[in-house]
């Protein structure tokens, strides 16, 4: 099993940044593919970006591309969610998550383990 615990949420004005971590702690970190994905009050949790397990390979969402970027530190046991020029609509729970085959995926229920989630506010 892998243990995650995502931090750098808050409150930002609209333009500003962002970066999330997820520390994993338990297997092997460089064994999973990892991923962001984010719940906005009353919507569905939806992909944001993934990242194979090696840092080759990253998966972005349309509404991210150009403003978010994903990568990890194997090293650190640790992925990382940098997000700039944030928009109202950004305002979501972030939550990290891991998938134990190494791959990047993009479907909540392709992933094995999750974290508890960090709040971003992106105030107008």
């Amino acid at each position: 099993q892998v243990q995650l615990v995502e931090s750098g949420g808050g409150l930002v004005q609209a333009g500003g940044s962002l970066r999330l971590s997820c520390a994993a702690s338990g297997r092997t970190f460089s064994y999973y593919g990892m991923g962001w994905f984010r719940q906005a009050p009353g919507k569905e949790r939806e992909f944001v970006a993934a990242i194979n397990w090696s840092g080759g390979f990253t998966l972005l969402e349309d509404l991210v591309k150009g403003r978010f970027t994903i990568s990890r530190d194997n090293a650190k046991n640790t992925v990382y969610l940098q997000m700039n020029s944030l928009k109202p609509e950004d305002t979501a729970v972030y939550y990290c998550a891991a998938r134990s085959d190494g791959y990047a995926r993009r479907t909540p229920d392709d992933m094995d383990y999750w974290g508890k989630g960090t709040l971003v506010t992106v105030s107008a």
